[in-house]
């Protein structure tokens, strides 16, 4: 965790025991979004839409599952290299860098963005980290 210009940066990451085709295709593309992109099982995104080019927009529909609350994530891609690097800055104008660390059959993904105000540092890693967590065992799975 790092903080700069007031905003502090949250680092989450995982090694995806896959070759880094699979894990940017999985990463990017909404039919696999949909499926590992909520923090605990009483969540799911109902709804994803993905635009992966500079100045493309994406959207996921976050909801819980008994319908109680949900919320919309999304921005526009700043930066997109293929099997490398995504950022996007978010509605809210905080910035996300995701990158993808090619080491053969295995890909580190780390994944840094600017906190929000609203919830603790420790809540939002707790969250993003399981969000990433989600997506290492789909990954790993499917």
């Amino acid at each position: 965790m790092e903080t700069s210009n007031q905003k502090t940066r949250v680092t989450v990451q995982a090694v995806i025991q896959a070759p880094v085709e699979k894990v940017w295709r999985y990463w990017s593309e909404p039919e696999h979004i949909a499926k590992w992109n909520q923090a605990s099982e009483t969540w799911h995104s109902p709804r994803v839409e993905n635009d992966l080019r500079v100045g493309g927009k994406f959207l996921t529909r976050m909801e819980a599952k008994d319908g109680s609350m949900g919320f919309d994530f999304g921005g526009v891609y700043d930066v997109v290299k293929q099997h490398e690097q995504i950022s996007y800055t978010l509605g809210d104008g905080r910035k996300v860098d995701i990158t993808f660390v090619n080491q053969g059959n295995e890909t580190k993904v780390v994944e840094i963005f600017d906190a929000e105000s609203t919830h603790s540092i420790e809540m939002q890693q707790a969250g993003w980290q399981a969000i990433m967590d989600n997506f290492k065992r789909y990954s790993e799975v499917f």
